[in-house]
């Protein structure tokens, strides 16, 4: 058949030689010739090869809309679009693929199929070919449209996805670095407030280690509105436990919550600062296992305010509890690959660990097990060990711990940190076997070392030696340190009062392709594009800005009232 050398007739003659019991005429006989030629075509690798090509780089992805799709619902600007495959940036693929998944459009990429054909006819079928050329021409275009096109549909779809996974993956691992990083709000009893309306806030107070005290619930919103019991309640606990900072969720009820404690503030003079810190994931951390291993006799809602106030002491030792599509950073985590998400908080998790140490007194299973040499039941044994004998006080009673061996020691000692330790190397990522050499080093000008000769005399490596140096040059640093504090305030913003031009202040909480979300104090975070952000040109908003970081002064450029929206600029 594909040679085409036969007449129509001959052909159909041959054909029915074809038919047999399974076969039984001798136009099933042409159509299974039909098939196999049809699935060659498809399968064969310069074809396809050259197909994809065309459809990666020239088709169109069109969507439309389904019955189910909502004019005013998030996808509004999705339907009926047609756009290059190739131009389709990472999170607006994303957000079509949701789109399709929630079955409010559909898609489809087009390419030129009829170039293609022409093609077919130039190169598939022989000028010589007789009548049969019909029929070969109809194998190859059945190949084309019922095989061949939607195959290499779902391949361009599936790298299209991968693609948008892999820079939304990467949007998220930068922005999970730089919310680890958030400086720690270290040396003060924090109070975390979980605000809901009817079933009232969750409060949390935890020590100045982290260690949880005491829970309440107060009910300052609507619809009890009690406001004299609520204060109350908040004044026993300030004067019981010297409240040093307050953290509040942002989510239901947030707004109120920061109303009440304005005013408390104004009317009490408590000056009891607060700031609001992200909820995200709170609700997933307390039904967890590892919610229930920690506090296994308090209520999942508690666990959620002691979550919140464990976010503004120490992000990075209390993020890692959480599962890394429900942190609320980056742009549609849930619908990326959650296994490459999974290695991308593990990678930057156990990058930081390196840099920044762990405080051995302090930080939980879940933060000790990416230590190096320290797994999950390592980490247990720790934190065990330090419940029935108290606090660590220098770095050799890990060896004591169970399954803490000698070769798990010695790759594990230089990344944890013991504060008031024993030994003042034992606040260092200086490890306990350098401390001879590194007490002999501190008594030296660090300034002035001859790297060369003291190296030799101590019989000690450069690089060990550089090491030592650096840690005693800064004993105890964290490099969270450097970073500009949390910003803390006793006033509240009312969206009432925002109108076009109006000036703000707010953290960043997001940052996604097209921009960076930002607290400015209420319901719903405001917007800036990324063409508002800066004056020159950018790529990404993460070459100028960072998750956390203070903006003292942002213009609104839009209010939409009815909706809660505001749309900011830095320009």
């Amino acid at each position: 058949m594909q040679s085409g050398k036969l007449s129509l007739k001959d052909f159909e003659n041959r054909a029915k030689e074809f038919v047999k019991k399974d076969i039984k005429t001798k136009e099933e006989a042409i159509a299974g010739a039909q098939d196999i030629l049809a699935e060659r075509y498809s399968e064969n690798p310069k074809e396809r090869e050259a197909i994809r090509n065309s459809m990666a780089n020239y088709g169109l992805l069109e969507t439309k809309k389904t019955k189910n799709f909502k004019e005013d619902g998030q996808y509004t600007n999705l339907g009926g679009k047609s756009e290059k495959v190739k131009w389709i940036p990472s999170h607006r693929a994303l957000a079509i693929l949701r789109a399709v998944k929630e079955k409010e459009i559909s898609i489809k990429i087009s390419i030129d199929t009829n170039r293609i054909e022409e093609n077919i006819h130039k190169y598939k079928i022989p000028r010589h070919g007789d009548s049969s050329r019909n029929l070969l021409f109809d194998a190859y275009k059945d190949g084309l449209k019922r095989l061949l096109l939607p195959s290499i549909e779902r391949e361009v779809l599936s790298e299209l996805k991968e693609k948008a996974d892999k820079q939304a993956i990467d949007v998220f691992g930068k922005n999970l670095n730089q919310l680890l990083m958030t400086p720690p709000v270290t040396k003060r009893v924090i109070l975390g407030v979980d605000p809901a309306f009817r079933t009232g806030c969750k409060l949390a107070v935890i020590d100045e280690n982290g260690n949880y005290l005491e829970h309440a619930v107060i009910y300052p919103t609507q619809p009890q509105k009690d406001y004299e019991k609520s204060k109350n309640k908040i004044l026993d606990l300030n004067k019981k436990y010297n409240i040093g900072a307050v953290a509040i969720g942002n989510g239901t009820g947030s707004r109120e919550t920061q109303e009440f404690f304005a005013k408390l503030n104004k009317e009490e003079n408590t000056k009891l600062n607060y700031t609001v810190v992200s909820e995200a994931g709170a609700s997933v951390y307390s039904a967890s296992k590892i919610a229930n291993e920690e506090y296994p006799d308090l209520d999942v809602t508690i666990r959620g305010a002691i979550s919140i106030a464990g976010r503004l002491r120490d992000s990075m030792a209390t993020l890692v509890k959480i599962d890394p599509k429900s942190l609320g950073i980056g742009q549609y985590q849930h619908d990326v690959d959650q296994k490459q998400l999974e290695e991308k908080l593990s990678n930057v998790t156990q990058d930081l660990v390196n840099r920044v140490g762990v405080d051995l007194n302090s930080a939980s299973v879940s933060l000790l097990s990416y230590i190096a040499g320290i797994g999950k039941k390592t980490a247990q044994n720790i934190i065990e060990f330090r419940e029935k004998n108290g606090y660590f006080t220098n770095k050799k009673q890990l060896l004591k711990v169970k399954g803490l061996g000698a070769k798990a020691y010695e790759q594990s000692a230089g990344f944890v940190r013991i504060k008031d330790g024993e030994s003042f190397f034992d606040n260092t990522g200086i490890h306990p076997e350098s401390y001879n050499e590194a007490s002999k080093i501190k008594e030296l000008d660090l300034n002035n070392i001859n790297i060369e000769e003291t190296s030799i005399d101590l019989n000690i490596g450069k690089e060990t030696l550089k090491d030592i140096i650096k840690e005693l040059k800064k004993p105890g640093f964290d490099p969270r340190e450097d970073l500009p504090p949390i910003p803390f305030k006793e006033g509240i913003t009312d969206i009432k009062m925002l109108k076009e031009g109006s000036l703000v202040s707010g953290v960043i909480r997001n940052i996604a392709d097209f921009g960076a979300f930002v607290d400015i104090g209420l319901k719903n975070d405001g917007m800036i594009h990324i063409s508002k952000i800066s004056e020159k040109r950018i790529s990404h908003p993460l070459e100028v800005l960072s998750l956390n970081q203070f903006l003292p002064q942002v213009r609104v450029v839009s209010v939409v009232h009815e909706k809660g929206k505001v749309g900011l600029s830095l320009i």
